[in-house]
């Protein structure tokens, strides 16, 4: 089994910034594919950012040029800095692990980040 622990969420205004940590621990079998999923009342589940085992990434439109995913794999850690933060990033956070050995994704507890003035 695989867990996934992550900090850093909390209360900004516009414009301020926050960075979220996850960090997997358990039966990892291999370096895989993290990322960070939201979801705000009422909507769906979106893809934040992703990042693979050898760096690459993927941003959500919304988040580009705002938002910078990065990991360390020697912790098994993925932190997501988001800068210029907008009312409209208001949502719960979730940390994501791929998983192939299982045929399954990890996912963590979620964090609440709130952007407000």
């Amino acid at each position: 089994q695989v867990q996934l622990v992550e900090s850093g969420g909390g209360l900004v205004q516009p414009g301020g910034s926050l960075r979220l940590s996850c960090a997997a621990s358990g039966s990892i079998f291999s370096l895989n594919t993290m990322g960070w999923y939201r979801q705000a009342p009422g909507k769906e589940r979106e893809l934040v950012a992703a990042i693979t085992s050898n760096g690459r990434t993927n941003y959500a439109d919304s988040v580009k040029g705002r938002f910078t995913i990065s990991r360390d794999n020697a912790k098994n850690t993925v932190y997501l800095q988001m800068n210029s933060l907008k009312p409209e990033d208001t949502a719960i956070y979730y940390c994501n692990l791929q998983a192939p050995w299982a045929s399954t994704n990890y996912w963590g507890q979620g964090t609440q980040v709130t952007i407000s003035s």
